[in-house]
């Protein structure tokens, strides 16, 4: 479906550009590249593969330039920069959390002060996944590590397991929203837009999202109670607090050192890299073992993203040479429609996307392309960085393709049909809309602390 997008896209670029100077448009060549590129995905080719082949045909298409003349250097280009080097080290510090344990100890922790309000544990499950997102930058790997946690805690319990896999769907889905999220510092890269500023362009946001996912459990817990638990002794309340030590200590290292301008978000991953290691080893956890196993996984996860990223930097390459973004930016900024109509129907496009598009592959294609729509149209950069890392979000909780439901339903301890986490995340995925509708109204939200601050 990526193709797709992207030639129907060319298609109506050239289309508008032969209006505008009477060139031909090569309607031919770009359905005859939609077919076979729809036969590609039929077939379930892999997302990296796919967007590069369309975009070496697009140059052999559409180009006189060979591709191989420029395919290295634009790929060394992404491969070699500095800022792409936190997505496996934010990668590898999640992985080494999740293996020494501390995730449990976070848990544990959270549920002794909010396991006796209306909704219980999954109250637990939504404020666990905002803390650890704000030390994991990812949004799949918060579900997993979270969800690998919470699930045995309802083993035989009278949750309703749609709400207890929605909370875990929407607690997961604020990986990427809540600093240090990768997909900021993707973004970032695409648009030469700050990193700093966008992660304190989230913060607000991040809280608004977080509290309208309390709300909806908060009315689930008044609508439908259940019996809560004995409270525990306040001694016992303040000793396990003791147990989110070692991950506030990691936010203020992670997240401070950026704020405070310290650190870069690539130096503030790796001190978080050897923060968690430090924890590990008082734990008596750390071990080669450990070490192996969290490289490994960091490492299949970085190969993924990284062929992603590849294949889209020489299609976005392709697609800015033959001046596709800017016949698109011309022909919509030339709408006779406001702004903020064309703005809603760019958010709708994303909206739409991803139903059936995964979501880092979705900022990756598209930002180039409508990027240049949103600033001519005089929006601020970092105010549609955060919208689009919402959007983004929203893509991983939508159905039918949504990862991190999907990560969910494959570590569920009791068998159930998908529609589960399906239902269960549609509350959650309506509170999400309606932050992104009041960022819409109210930009300020997002801008009114980089303003602050600069």
């Amino acid at each position: 479906m990526i193709a797709v997008v992207f030639l129907l896209a060319l298609l109506a670029a050239a289309i508008v550009a032969a209006a505008s100077g009477g060139q031909a448009v090569p309607v031919a060549e770009i359905l005859a590249l939609t077919g076979v590129f729809l036969v590609f995905f039929g077939a379930g080719v892999y997302v990296a593969a796919v967007l590069g082949l369309l975009g070496i045909l697009i140059g052999l298409t559409f180009s006189d330039r060979p591709w191989w003349a420029f395919a290295g250097q634009t790929l060394w280009g992404p491969s070699s920069n500095f800022v792409l080097v936190a997505v496996p080290l934010f990668l590898l510090m999640g992985e080494i959390l999740l293996r020494a344990g501390l995730s449990d100890r976070l848990y544990r922790a959270l549920n002794a002060w909010l396991g006796r309000l209306p909704g219980g544990l999954l109250h637990t499950n939504i404020v666990s996944c905002a803390v650890f997102s704000a030390i994991s930058g990812s949004s799949v790997a918060t579900a997993a590590t979270m969800g690998s946690v919470a699930l045995p805690y309802f083993n035989s319990s009278a949750y309703s397991q749609r709400m207890v896999l929605g909370s875990l769907a929407a607690g997961g889905a604020l990986g990427n929203l809540i600093p240090p999220g990768i997909t900021f510092i993707i973004y970032g890269l695409i648009t030469e837009t700050s990193v700093g500023a966008l992660y304190v362009a989230a913060l607000l946001p991040s809280l608004l999202v977080t509290g309208l996912f309390i709300a909806v459990i908060l009315v689930h817990g008044l609508t439908h109670p259940l019996d809560r638990p004995a409270p525990l002794p306040l001694a016992m309340r303040l000793r396990a607090l003791l147990d989110l030590v070692p991950t506030l200590l990691l936010m203020l290292l992670v997240l401070g050192s950026i704020y405070a301008g310290y650190a870069t978000p690539t130096e503030a991953a790796a001190l978080g890299v050897v923060g968690a290691a430090l924890f590990a080893a008082v734990e008596g956890k750390l071990s080669f073992r450990l070490l192996n196993a969290s490289a490994e996984a960091t490492a299949r996860n970085t190969a993924l993203l990284g062929l992603i990223i590849f294949g889209a930097y020489l299609l976005n390459y392709l697609l800015t040479a033959i001046n596709v973004p800017q016949a698109l930016a011309q022909f919509i900024g030339h709408l006779p429609l406001p702004p903020w109509a064309i703005m809603a129907a760019i958010l709708a496009l994303y909206l739409a996307l991803g139903t059936f598009m995964e979501g880092f592959s979705m900022i990756i294609t598209t930002v180039p392309v409508v990027f240049p729509v949103v600033t001519a149209l005089g929006y601020d950069p970092i105010w549609f960085g955060v919208m689009v890392t919402m959007l983004v979000e929203i893509a991983q909780i939508s159905p039918p393709d949504g990862t991190v439901m999907y990560v969910l339903q494959g570590m569920r301890p009791r068998p159930g049909p998908i529609t589960d986490v399906f239902v269960g995340v549609t509350p959650f995925l309506a509170a999400y809309l309606l932050a992104v509708a009041l960022l819409m109204i109210w930009p300020g939200i997002a801008l009114w602390l980089p303003r602050l601050m600069g």
